[in-house]
């Protein structure tokens, strides 16, 4: 579907599953992140990333832009852009409500609170994955953010993706303040930034976060969407709280469903509950034919999540996951077959070889409790009263190398295991850490790593249902993996006959299994043979003169204007992560899962 980028442009968050493998719920694919751009031309979104139904990625929006949000579709992890745009306590944060009155629709507007609400103009420049030496030219986008105290700002994740210029301007202000961004939580989309300039603070209160709401409390969103400049204030009820997937950092986390409307450029911007406290940021919708008014707002747990976590080590790290993949044990025989007396506990079917809990958790084992906590047949643990929440929401609440107890019963027996809880481990990443991909250039050969950005830019058809199914369906065997792959070929004389070659999986080099692309260049630099064998899937070879191959390569990269042969992070020395004696299986990497985000409601992701 097009979209005219003068008026706005929703990033298709895409659950990127061919229709043969998906079945991700028609919730993913619909989910988006709100972007107005300003790019004087119409967006139109590729099958890139294409869940159940290929044509129709999730999208976010809020604060990304023209552009960005045209290359964010996504595997079953959506994308957002949460800007409108042209192509952005604390703990001890307190706002003293005058004489505790509380805010009636009516006379919101006059709340001082929303002085806190700033609007954010960022200028992107995203890489080119397809051409990795190079960026995409630059676009524009405007999203929300508001004041927490501490010289600080929150706004989303997607509305300073790829920044090279953050500004925010106050409301009822003209003026436009250069900011910082200090941190970026891909997973749950939020961001902290810090503005320099002291007149900007001048006179600015910091809002109160307040509880996790209740169904049907009422709800204010504020911020600067798509429509006009000045500030917007929409009102709607609170409609269901509840693990949500998170388009942007294609994540499950705790999200709020409410009825207000969230438009392009509301994206970061708070939502209020009638005392005026902020209960979570605004930073999706739910966008169907089927369906109206469902937009999304990050709750304060995660938003407290992301600060402590900031505070603790000075930098972002994430949110942990257990490492196990999960079945709901609701048929009685199943329990029985697996010696579980009670109604409870779920099914280990796989362990990631990557987490800690493969060194204490086994294919069988049911886990019933998470730090003394009981986990349901349907994967659901207690949550406040009377309701009940899916498991993971508490591994969400912990940070990266906490250790937990977890109950289980192995062939009959109860036992407590502690596992140490750390990052997931993407065999192909969402996200591309630094912002640059990496490339090598080898007379005309151009390899790198396999990413979701690449898979959205070359569109899944391009790309080959073999490897999409490894995209899709594999676990990493050790921290530092990548699927290699052959980009493009740079058609020059030294490589006739290959110039036709694109988007190969690179297997081995002269007989040895590559690891990753820094693997590649190590091996190549320290290869002393007459010829560079490259071995690709199907037992498809590509073959070199060493000599001709290095002699051909500055011609080359003349030709085609590229500054160098190899990205910056492969100058550095080779470290290799498996270590001297370790060897990899032929079939590494090729390990079919399945999760939440890919299919069946009987399996989830811890």
């Amino acid at each position: 579907m097009a979209v005219a980028a003068t008026t706005c442009s929703f990033s298709s968050l895409a659950s990127a599953y061919t229709s043969r493998y998906s079945s991700i719920s028609s919730h993913r694919r619909h989910l988006s992140t709100f972007s107005c751009r300003s790019a004087p031309k119409a967006i139109s979104r590729s099958n890139k990333g294409a869940s159940s139904s290929p044509n129709k990625p999730p999208k976010q929006f809020g604060g990304g832009s023209g552009e960005d949000e045209k290359r964010r579709t996504q595997s079953s992890p959506f994308k957002s852009f949460g800007a409108q745009s042209q192509r952005k306590d604390k703990k001890g944060v307190s706002f003293d409500l005058k004489e505790q009155q509380q805010v009636e629709t009516g006379n919101l507007q006059d709340g001082a609170f929303l002085n806190a609400v700033v609007k954010v103009y960022c200028t992107h420049t995203a890489p080119d994955y397809s051409l990795p030496w190079q960026k995409q030219r630059q676009y524009t986008s405007t999203g929300s953010a508001f004041i927490i105290g501490d010289g600080k700002l929150l706004t989303n994740a997607h509305c300073v993706e790829h920044a090279t210029q953050v500004k925010v301007k106050r409301r009822g202000d003209d003026t436009k303040y250069v900011a910082k961004v200090l941190a970026r939580g891909i997973e749950c989309d939020i961001a902290l930034l810090s503005v320099e300039s002291e007149e900007f603070w001048k006179g600015t209160e910091p809002l109160n976060f307040g509880r996790l709401p209740r169904l049907q409390d009422a709800v204010t969103v504020v911020g600067y969407p798509l429509g006009g400049d000045t500030i917007s204030v929409t009102k709607g009820v609170v409609s269901r709280i509840e693990v949500t997937s998170y388009a942007h950092g294609s994540s499950d986390l705790l999200g709020i469903q409410i009825d207000a409307a969230i438009n392009p450029g509301n994206s970061g911007g708070p939502a209020f509950n009638d005392q005026g406290e902020c209960i979570g940021v605004a930073f999706q919708v739910f966008r169907s034919e089927d369906v109206e008014n469902i937009g999304y707002v990050i709750p304060t747990t995660v938003v407290s999540h992301f600060l402590d976590d900031y505070e603790r080590n000075g930098k972002y790290t994430g949110f942990p996951c257990l490492g196990v993949l999960l079945q709901k044990l609701e048929n009685p025989a199943l329990r029985s077959c697996l010696k579980v007396q009670s109604n409870e506990g779920v099914l280990v079917r796989r362990v990631e070889p990557t987490s800690d809990a493969n060194n204490v958790l086994k294919e069988g084992d049911v886990i019933v409790s998470f730090d003394g906590v009981h986990v349901g047949c349907e994967g659901t643990v207690p949550f406040r009263s009377t309701e009940r929440i899916a498991f993971r929401y508490l591994i969400s609440q912990k940070f990266t190398g906490d250790v937990v107890e977890v109950g289980i019963i192995r062939a009959g027996a109860f036992m407590k295991v502690q596992v140490v809880l750390d990052p997931r481990v993407h065999l192909v990443p969402y996200h591309i850490e630094g912002g640059q991909p990496s490339y090598l250039i080898i007379s005309g050969l151009v390899f790198t790593p396999l990413s979701e950005p690449l898979i959205e830019e070359e569109c899944e058809d391009t790309i080959g249902l073999k490897l999409l199914t490894k995209a899709r369906y594999s676990l990493a065997r050790f921290k530092g993996e990548q699927i290699v792959i052959l980009s493009q070929v740079l058609a020059n004389e030294v490589n006739i006959g290959y110039e036709n070659m694109s988007n190969q999986q690179v297997l081995k080099f002269n007989g040895t299994w590559i690891k990753n692309i820094h693997h590649l260049a190590h091996l190549i630099d320290s290869c002393k043979d007459k010829y560079l064998v490259f071995e690709f899937e199907d037992n498809y070879l590509a073959v070199l003169e060493r000599e001709a191959a290095a002699a051909s390569s500055p011609c080359i990269l003349k030709d085609y204007g590229i500054p160098s042969e190899r990205s910056s992070d492969l100058l550095k020395p080779y470290m290799d992560s498996l270590g001297d004696n370790r060897s990899i299986n032929q079939d590494f990497g090729d390990i079919p899962v399945s999760n939440l985000e890919i299919g069946s409601d009987g399996l989830l992701w811890a």
